[in-house]
């Protein structure tokens, strides 16, 4: 039985990483954040440019999002940072996230008095937390106990062809074990619709699937209607028609692979958990720091980002790992990228190749750094806006 080393939390699934965030809810807190992670090895700050004048589902997102994150399993504990007079209160954030379980610990920097008052504050709390999280020791958990992000960016012609039904292969054998699986990137899911309808476990699912994609292309629809230029209003890169993608559609079509062949439990909104196993489509657009955030605000302990064209990108407190379909790509930005897929193009098949992956990917959640995290690449935290 296919099995991975993480570490046990009070409620839900395991960490695979034993970080403190340090979360801001405004970004007036974010140098206090910052600085009280850079005193204090094993602390992350997840600064931010929100928090504050905004209103309705633009403030909502940011609350679900900075809500998701904290409650992540990769996060031993949390300490909150607010300023005191923000729409997003810290408190707020804090009731969430010890919903969990977990130790989390909130200063408001109008009420501690200054930013050096708060600094000093905020770096106790975080090295009494950081101190329990290094005496902690991994444990052995079943396939069952991961939550897998699926991702998809940089495409080109063989990642359809090769790196996301590997990846395909992969999320098969998570969601037949027990575990979850959720893909996302709605945007380039436009064409696709009816086939993965199809896949609902009932009407009512397949009527929320259709219904989240046909939403995302009216407001498509809308923002490029008056676009000056024709390559404004085109839905894919000038990388991906260059790596032989010529139409959204037919980047949706090798797009779904990665999701496997089973049944859709259903679509969960922008920081919101899956209520149990299965695979799941998440509501978010596809830029890749928009999709990997509402990945992990869902819970992802892991993401496994296919990419033919190379990036280097990663996100603080959780492995990324990247998979190319195309050799020449491997070989060029080896130091970025961790699984070849590449072998499929030249007679492997999907399950020699995708049990390669599900390999990588224990090992990975067991502890082994992927590429992003060895080269400190954090770039992908990025809160979703409308």
């Amino acid at each position: 039985m296919n099995t991975f080393q993480g570490y046990r939390r009070s409620q839900g699934l395991p960490g695979l990483r034993n970080s403190v965030a340090v979360i801001p809810s405004v970004f007036c807190a974010n140098t206090v954040a910052r600085r009280i992670a850079e005193h204090v090895t094993g602390a992350i700050a997840f600064c931010h440019p929100v928090g504050c004048s905004q209103v309705g589902l633009d403030l909502e997102l940011t609350a679900r999002g900075l809500k998701g994150l904290g409650r992540h399993p990769n996060f031993f504990g949390v300490v909150v940072v607010g300023l005191g007079c923000e729409r997003l209160q810290a408190h707020e954030l804090e009731e969430s996230i010890a919903s969990t379980g977990k130790p989390v610990e909130t200063l408001v920097i109008q009420e501690e008095g200054d930013t050096l008052r708060a600094i000093e504050k905020g770096v106790t709390l975080a090295s009494r937390m950081a101190e329990k999280a290094s005496r902690q020791s991994r444990e052995e958990f079943p396939l069952s106990e991961l939550s897998l992000g699926l991702k998809c960016g940089g495409t080109d012609a063989t990642s359809g062809l090769a790196a996301n039904p590997a990846l395909g292969w992969v999320t098969d054998r998570v969601v037949e074990a027990g575990g979850r699986a959720i893909f996302t990137e709605v945007t380039e899911l436009i064409g696709a619709e009816q086939l993965l309808a199809g896949r609902g476990t009932n009407p009512q699912v397949a009527g929320e699937i259709l219904a989240t994609i046909g939403a995302i292309e009216n407001r498509l629809a809308a923002a490029t209607s008056n676009a000056e230029l024709q390559h404004r209003s085109a839905l894919i890169s000038p990388g991906n028609q260059d790596g032989g993608v010529t139409t959204v559609v037919e980047k949706a079509l090798g797009g779904i692979y990665k999701a496997g062949t089973g049944p859709i439990s259903g679509v969960v909104g922008y920081g919101q958990y899956p209520e149990g196993p299965g695979l799941y489509l998440l509501d978010c657009v596809g830029q890749d720091g928009e999709a990997v955030t509402g990945l992990v605000a869902s819970g992802c302990q892991e993401v496994v980002f296919t990419t033919g064209r190379g990036t280097p990108t990663g996100f603080p407190g959780v492995p990324v790992i990247k998979i190319t379909g195309n050799s020449v790509t491997f070989d060029r930005m080896k130091f970025n990228l961790d699984f070849n897929a590449g072998r499929i193009m030249e007679g492997a098949t999907i399950a020699e190749v995708g049990a390669g992956l599900l390999e990588k990917t224990l090992r990975v959640a067991s502890g082994e750094l992927a590429r992003a995290e060895l080269l400190g690449h954090d770039e992908l935290f990025c809160i979703t806006r409308i």
